[in-house]
């Protein structure tokens, strides 16, 4: 295997366990505040990947991805249980589980938020100058903030089981539910088929990536 497709795969490997760990603790962690224990006796309550990872989705997935000569934005990790019913009084189970579902998201977005804020800061002292060790943080840096943009926008498609579902209106239950049933497929056809992968996921990563950028003066 070349040497360049074996730093992608560890790069992509790193990143992904990395922000899927996160993703996972940020449900753990509004399901927590919002008063359900079972993330906590269920042991995901934490940020180490050993509780979250998923082989298939965290390590396989984006592994042949690349290996296949793909770009592997996209995999999952074991998704944390919760309760609604375990929620406070003062909380609805309808919304407490809207702001559980969006937690994972954002906290990619918080991710790549901070990925491009500590690039260009090292980059603005030189600290990413030349090759060596600076290379190889830029690079992680990058790989980091790519992985999370596309975690963010992926994970908040209104698809089931992706958290973007759990935010729609009560009206659209029953079609959730139908849907449900062949999400897989749904999800194939759209990172397969560019003309419906464009304008639901490469357009409004391009869109967010910029935004990113701009806060920190970068084109």
């Amino acid at each position: 295997m070349p040497a360049d497709k074996i730093r992608l795969l560890a790069l992509t490997l790193i990143t992904m366990i990395l922000s899927l760990s996160v993703h996972e603790f940020a449900h753990a962690w509004a399901a927590t505040r919002l008063g359900d224990d079972t993330p906590e006796r269920d042991e995901r309550l934490t940020l180490s990947p050993l509780a979250h990872i998923d082989p298939l989705g965290t390590i396989i997935f984006p592994a042949l991805s690349i290996l296949m000569g793909g770009v592997a934005f996209f995999g999952w990790a074991k998704p944390v249980q919760f309760n609604p019913g375990r929620f406070r009084r003062t909380v609805s189970a309808r919304g407490g589980s809207a702001l559980v579902a969006a937690a994972g998201p954002l906290s990619n977005l918080l991710l790549a938020v901070l990925s491009m804020g500590l690039y260009v800061a090292l980059h603005r002292l030189g600290l990413l100058a030349g090759a060596g060790a600076g290379e190889a943080f830029s690079v992680f840096l990058l790989g980091m903030f790519s992985t999370n943009v596309a975690l963010c926008v992926f994970n908040f498609l209104p698809v089931p089981p992706l958290d973007g579902s759990y935010l729609l209106p009560r009206s659209m239950d029953d079609l959730i539910e139908k849907i449900r049933p062949f999400s897989l497929l749904l999800l194939m056809l759209l990172l397969s088929i560019p003309a419906i992968r464009r304008p639901l996921l490469d357009w409004p990563m391009a869109l967010l990536s910029s935004a990113i950028m701009s806060l920190f003066g970068v084109g």
